[in-house]
């Protein structure tokens, strides 16, 4: 927890934020309309950011991709600076989001992972009154020494170093005062948040489950907020590297922890991006990039288990070379049976069929099926073609696991991709750990290391290398099977089209397209007539004297005006799709 804490410390130094009560989320007496406010205020403003970013003369000049991406990048910035004052919730809920490459773009994701906990520490006298409530006894009575300065504030709660009445140096980590009301509050508008952008928007629909997404993230939210979870995990953690002494987990003390309160054993160390520091100490900076990256692969290929987060302040080194592992708050699991379907994903890739690789990721929950899938394919064939020949390193003209993630976030955006959050915690984690690797040693090469794990997990596992090879077996059999019936239904096929029993069914996105645009320009001429009608009628009628039919005709023309607008509107942006 150390080098955690530390770390946050500094990050707090050099970034100064309001106090504590400035915000108005910290506030005793906040309510829920205010709160509303609040949150509907960021969501209207982005809307009509995006609205604008849409419009050509906005740019002042010709709308190029340059213009386009500065642009994107900037909403990024003001998006992540909201939400970092929006407070806890909001922190938390733009993590999550920086794990959705299929739902935002690149600058979007890139930002959101920058979301800091930059909160401000809230009284010590508020810490003693929340350690009395859930332990039944005063701090004093307690512990024999508190520090009543913390160590780091993040956004859930912040860390005190403290000594137990027995004598074991610990860190009590305290979560923040009405943390459980300020999520119930914002979880509920989150709430009607995911169902206007599922029905009332052109995001929604068939294309996203907004509501899906908002139950994965409430779930997630809670999960993190319950200390006795990350209790739970860090135990865990440490069971599964108990013949493992290279890597240390600091041990909970569940006698002083409850919902609110985690209290670990106090292990300090040399955070292992201080690389001045390590080598001060004497430590061997390959092995350590080498540990790092066998202890993070043990986790996936073994365990099923891993950190989600093994940022550089969540890990550091003893004197002794001994790895220590933070903060078990975010931890992502590998249920059963998703190794057996990567294989088939793993033999798409051997041989390069992008029908596979797809058919696979289909089965995997990962790729949704759409009527026309040829794009999908095309782009998971040229991932394909321009990967699987290169090395991995970290030279330029080489590729690295960095590399690949960028590809894959630009490739899944705006595509029936739907990439879990397993997914992107473990391309995350491997891309951090690339670049610790690489700047403990830079001759760090990641998938070296992973070899001899990807070996082991072949030759050990003899159900999964079964499964392989039946796999492959099949596929054989399939092949001979559709060879030798390939003249068979040659022959049938030509009988069926000189009886003609043989119906071709051609479908053309183009006139589709085409067909959609006719409909809407008749529905607008429609319209534009009605309008033209009820206004002219109106008119008539008020000149008559008739002043009740003339404002019941001119709100039927508002409404035919309402409805003409939202059609050209459509046909607007169909063109700039096309």
């Amino acid at each position: 927890m150390s080098a955690s804490t530390l770390a946050s410390r500094s990050s707090l130094g050099a970034n100064p934020v309001k106090s504590y009560t400035a915000y108005r989320w910290a506030r005793e007496n906040y309510t829920r309309q205010g709160r509303m406010l609040d949150i509907w205020r960021f969501v209207l403003t982005w809307l009509a950011y995006l609205w604008l970013d849409q419009q050509a003369w906005s740019y002042g000049g010709q709308p190029t991709p340059e213009r386009k991406a500065k642009r994107r990048r900037a909403r990024a910035i003001w998006i992540r600076e909201t939400l970092l004052n929006l407070g806890p919730t909001f922190i938390k809920v733009g993590q999550f989001f920086s794990t959705r490459a299929d739902l935002f773009p690149s600058e979007y994701v890139e930002e959101l992972a920058k979301l800091q906990d930059r909160v401000p520490s809230f009284g010590y006298e508020q810490v003693a009154a929340i350690v009395q409530q859930e332990l039944g006894k005063p701090i004093a009575k307690i512990y024999t020494y508190f520090d009543p300065t913390p160590l780091a504030a993040a956004s859930l709660g912040q860390v005190h170093r403290a000594k137990l009445k027995t004598g074991e140096e610990v860190v009590v980590k305290v979560q923040r005062p009405g943390l459980t009301r300020l999520f119930t509050i914002d979880l509920q508008i989150c709430r009607g948040i995911a169902e206007f952008f599922q029905y009332r928007t052109r995001w929604g629909g068939a294309g996203r489950d907004w509501i899906g997404i908002y139950e994965e993230c409430r779930r997630t939210l809670w999960e993190e907020v319950d200390y006795l979870n990350e209790g739970r995990n860090a135990d865990a953690f440490r069971r599964n590297f108990r013949d493992m002494p290279q890597i240390a987990v600091p041990r909970v003390y569940w006698r002083y922890t409850s919902h609110r309160l985690l209290t670990l054993e106090y292990l300090p160390g040399i955070k292992i991006s201080d690389y001045e520091a390590l080598s001060a100490a004497g430590l061997d900076r390959k092995v350590l990039a080498r540990l790092g990256a066998e202890s993070y692969l043990r986790q996936l290929l073994k365990d099923g288990f891993f950190h989600a987060d093994p940022h550089p302040g969540n890990i550091a080194v003893k004197p002794d070379g001994t790895l220590i592992f933070y903060d078990f708050g975010m931890m992502g699991r590998i249920r059963p049976g998703i190794k057996e379907k990567l294989m088939g994903t793993l033999a798409g890739v051997v041989s390069k069929n992008a029908e596979l690789v797809v058919g696979s990721l289909v089965d995997l929950g990962v790729l949704v099926p759409t009527a026309d899938m040829a794009p999908v394919r095309r782009s998971v064939q040229y991932m394909l073609d321009n990967f699987m020949d290169k090395p991995f390193s970290s030279s330029s003209e080489e590729i690295s696991v960095m590399a690949i993630s960028e590809d894959l976030y630009e490739l899944v955006y705006d595509q029936p991709f739907r990439f879990p959050a397993t997914f992107t915690f473990v391309m995350r984690a491997l891309t951090t750990l690339e670049g610790l690797g690489k700047g403990l040693d830079p001759e760090f090469d990641f998938m070296e290391v992973a070899k001899p794990f990807m070996e082991e997990l072949m030759s050990l596992n003899g159900a999964e290398t079964e499964t392989l090879l039946a796999q492959v077996s099949r596929q054989a059999a399939e092949f001979t099977s559709s060879s030798l019936s390939l003249p068979r239904r040659i022959e049938s096929t030509l009988s069926k089209l000189e009886q003609g029993d043989l119906r071709l069914r051609v479908r053309s996105s183009e006139a589709e397209r085409l067909m959609r645009k006719l409909s809407s320009l008749g529905m607008g001429t429609i319209y534009a007539v009605l309008f033209a009608t009820f206004f002219l009628s109106g008119t008539q009628l008020f000149l008559a004297g008739h002043a009740t039919l003339t404002v019941i005709t001119l709100v039927l023309a508002a409404l035919a005006a309402l409805a003409l607008t939202r059609v050209l509107l459509r046909l607007n942006r169909s063109e700039r799709l096309m």
